[in-house]
């Protein structure tokens, strides 16, 4: 099992685990560091979707944070166990976990979220169908957090509020175009 630490929060410098299953990456300290720099230290209140959680280290910080619901979408079967073990060692009961593929999730759910966390698979071809659905799920003042493996271009609604890179990883915070970011 490989392990990581939550950086900020209320359960900051909490180990969290999982499996070693290909594709999954958690982001980086120094690059959670700066996202949640950008989001703001406290996610109070907030609504928060993890797709393609993976390790579940943006949810795990996001709910540390202060967020009042995040769920969690992740395929693999290891990993979702790991994530379901990892919310019961730290008594999460504001964070859930939901066996499916990301994108039919973010297809078929309907509810409205702040924050979403987009990070798939770097081979596949998500992104831009992704970006399609999102604008739907997203509150009046959502902001999507999309990590990749190459810097991408991003269609109407949606822009770039920030961005980096480090390493092989290319991160943005978007918003829908008419929305001004206040952070």
């Amino acid at each position: 099992m490989n392990k990581l630490r939550i950086i900020g929060g209320d359960m900051r410098s909490r180990v969290i685990s999982f499996p070693d299953v290909p594709g999954l990456r958690p982001s980086p300290d120094r690059v959670r560091e700066t996202l949640f720099n950008w989001l703001g230290q406290t996610l109070y209140g907030r609504t928060c979707l993890d797709l393609f959680a993976g390790s579940g280290a943006l949810g795990f910080e996001a709910a540390s944070r202060g967020a009042e619901r995040v769920e969690m979408v992740e395929i693999n079967s290891t990993a979702c166990r790991a994530l379901q073990d990892n919310i019961n060692k730290l008594g999460c009961a504001n964070v859930f976990v939901h066996a499916q593929d990301g994108l039919e999730f973010a297809s078929r759910d309907n509810r409205r979220y702040d924050v979403i966390f987009l990070d798939p698979p770097f081979q596949s071809d998500y992104l831009p169908r992704l970006l399609e659905i999102l604008p739907q799920r997203l509150s009046e003042h959502g902001l999507v957090y999309v990590e990749s493996g190459a810097a991408i271009d991003v269609p109407s609604p949606w822009r770039v509020v920030k961005s980096g890179k480090a390493g092989q990883v290319h991160y943005q915070l978007l918003q829908i175009a008419q929305i001004q970011f206040a952070g």
